[in-house]
């Protein structure tokens, strides 16, 4: 499993929200989630490999559990997903990135994405990403 990983399920394909804590992963999931993404998990995903592909899914100790600060946790429908995205939020992004560096999902290539949380309309860039950067293909490492 790892942790301080977030991830959700949009249109069958996971989007791994990567960063330190504090950093932003839970409240975009949650706008994620509000936009109609299912979770997977929240501060921590397990890792897979199925038929060959790496997926993302829910990790049995705290399955469905999302921290909304100040509010507390709240239990969701979960799913696992085909990793297909890591955004990472801890990273400084480039204004129009071109090319993405690669990270290893069970043993798979993953495009990975520096990301802004705090932008305006983040969820929406966040799907949009995703729509441009997902992984294609399968490719070993």
């Amino acid at each position: 499993m790892r942790l301080n990983v977030s991830a959700v399920a949009i249109d069958g394909r996971a989007l791994i929200l990567t960063g330190k804590p504090g950093s932003g992963k839970s409240t975009l999931a949650l706008q994620l989630i509000d936009r109609g993404a299912t979770l997977i998990g929240d501060d921590g995903v397990a890792e897979v490999s199925r038929g060959g592909s790496p997926v993302a899914a829910p990790p049995a100790q705290q399955r469905g559990a999302l921290e909304i600060r100040g509010v507390g946790l709240v239990t969701l429908t979960v799913t696992e997903a085909p990793a297909a995205l890591v955004l990472v939020l801890d990273e400084t992004p480039e204004r129009l990135p071109d090319t993405l560096a690669e990270e290893c999902w069970a043993g798979i290539a993953v495009p990975r994405l520096p990301f802004d949380p705090n932008a305006p309309a983040a969820a929406l860039r966040a799907e949009h990403a995703l729509r441009k950067f997902a992984r294609a293909c399968i490719r070993e490492l």
